[in-house]
């Protein structure tokens, strides 16, 4: 009898950890794919240039990928639970802040203040999941996660499109307030345990100020590309990183444990290969917008529509893509996401005015088919591939792989836009520029994915090792 409550007790604190997570992924993914669709009508009312419209997104991946392995470090010490919490309440807070925006400035600082919520989601949402499903499930349960994003994807570009239309563009951030608050009072009403198991450790300032600083630094000089003060910006940047690595090699209780990555190959090429993957494609939906929108003259919600069909294919995939790494080392399920991946990028190398938009669609169902293989056993390899005490840090290092990546691919967008369109509105004597421009990025993402493929494979097996077999518990 005590054996049938106990295992009750644990299946109870299962499935409300995976309803939470599911939701707090649900709701970051849906308001990043909403705003890209309504990123011409905000630069319309704000009158911003190429540049300055994309710092919408940018800002927001900055700012997670400053605080995520601080937030992650944090949540081993203090309870997964708890930043959680905190991250769905901040990134609430900035969606109420964001419709009240009057200028360029503020709708970027609301979008940073919700980059910063974020962060304390991607750094424990995972890690909470691992900490309650054995490993033997874990591909499954990180699958269903994984669906919730790209379920949120999904339904982004098409209720943002019809939002955007029909109510304005500030209708995206109030329609995810109600959500929000549903998942902080799930949280605290159904979820009361507490995960911090370096609880006592003493947290890593030094290293966070200095992780911060650089990356801001990086980001923003590679915006100012190809000015020299951009060069000098983000060779600082980059600076910065390199002393980050050696304080924290040197650090007592470091933010980021830089010895999983010299002595632990899964754990390092997985991450590798993530943060390739994410340089390669994320800028696709970006491009493509302004694309539909600007060349085809598509309104809104008919772009929305196209682009519904890469995070449709990731929704319905991702599950099974989860469960077969449970079955079949993740390594090659994986590289053959990055194979698929690849297929679905390299085609709008040869994008043009005369691109029939029905070819676009079909294009991004075979690149959501590859990011639906490769995205969860990704996940799983790199998370069964640590001990328990460092989930939230490898939870925080996978989701700053994929913002590095992210930001990497906006920034890409940024530095090729400034080189063939300058600072200047979108209008139509800047339409062939803008043909151009996105041409170059995609020829530079096909590269990208087959470095990927070599990358996925390099990182071993993950089941050979007896320590990896012990954590099935």
């Amino acid at each position: 009898m005590i054996v049938c409550q106990e295992d009750s007790d644990t299946e109870r604190i299962q499935s409300c950890a995976l309803v939470v997570s599911v939701i707090g992924s649900f709701l970051t993914a849906f308001t990043s794919s909403a705003v890209n669709i309504a990123l011409p009508a905000i630069g319309s009312e704000f009158s911003m240039d190429a540049v300055m419209l994309s710092w919408v997104s940018t800002a927001f991946l900055l700012a997670a990928a400053v605080f995520l392995v601080p937030f992650g470090r944090l949540a081993d010490i203090y309870g997964r639970r708890r930043i959680f919490g905190c991250g769905i309440a901040l990134f609430t807070l900035a969606s109420i802040l964001a419709p009240a925006s009057r200028s360029a400035s503020m709708i970027v600082a609301a979008r940073f203040v919700q980059g910063i919520g974020a962060a304390m989601i991607f750094g424990t949402a995972v890690a909470i999941l691992t900490s309650v499903f054995p490993l033997r499930k874990r591909g499954r349960v990180i699958g269903i996660n994984a669906a919730s994003v790209y379920l949120g994807l999904s339904l982004g570009p098409v209720l943002g499109g019809i939002l955007t239309q029909y109510l304005g563009w500030r209708s995206l951030f109030t329609a995810t307030v109600p959500l929000g608050a549903l998942a902080l009072a799930l949280l605290m009403l159904t979820l009361r345990e507490e995960w911090a198991d370096a609880r006592g450790e003493r947290f890593d300032l030094t290293g966070s100020l200095v992780y911060g600083i650089s990356i801001m630094a990086l980001v923003y000089g590679m915006s100012l590309l190809p000015s020299s003060s951009g060069r000098f910006v983000a060779i600082a940047g980059l600076a910065g990183l390199i002393l980050f690595l050696y304080v924290e090699t040197r650090a007592a209780s470091p933010v980021l444990e830089v010895d999983l990555f010299i002595s632990n190959r899964v754990f390092a090429f997985s991450n590798l290969a993530a943060l390739i993957n994410y340089s390669a494609t994320f800028a696709t939906g970006f491009l493509l917008s302004l694309y539909l929108q600007y060349i085809k003259g598509l309104d809104p919600r008919s772009a929305g529509l196209v682009l519904l069909a890469q995070p449709l294919m990731m929704t319905i995939f991702s599950p099974l893509a989860g469960r077969l790494s449970d079955r079949i080392e993740p390594r090659l399920v994986a590289s053959a996401g990055m194979v698929f991946t690849l297929l679905g990028v390299m085609p709008f190398v040869f994008l043009d005015e005369l691109t029939p938009v029905w070819f676009i669609g079909a294009v991004l169902l075979i690149l959501g088919f590859g990011l639906a293989l490769f995205t969860p056993p990704n996940t799983n390899a790199i998370m069964s591939s640590v001990d328990r005490k460092y989930y939230g840090i490898a939870s925080a290092t996978l989701g700053t792989m994929r913002l590095l990546g992210q930001m990497l691919s906006m920034s890409l967008a940024m530095v090729i836009f400034a080189i063939y369109i300058g600072r200047v509105e979108l209008t139509p004597e800047t339409y062939s520029s803008l043909i151009e421009s996105s041409r170059v990025a995609f020829t530079i993402f096909s590269l990208l994915c087959f470095i990927g493929i070599f990358a996925s494979l390099a990182r071993g097996e993950l089941r050979s090792g007896a320590a990896v077999r012990g954590r099935d518990k």
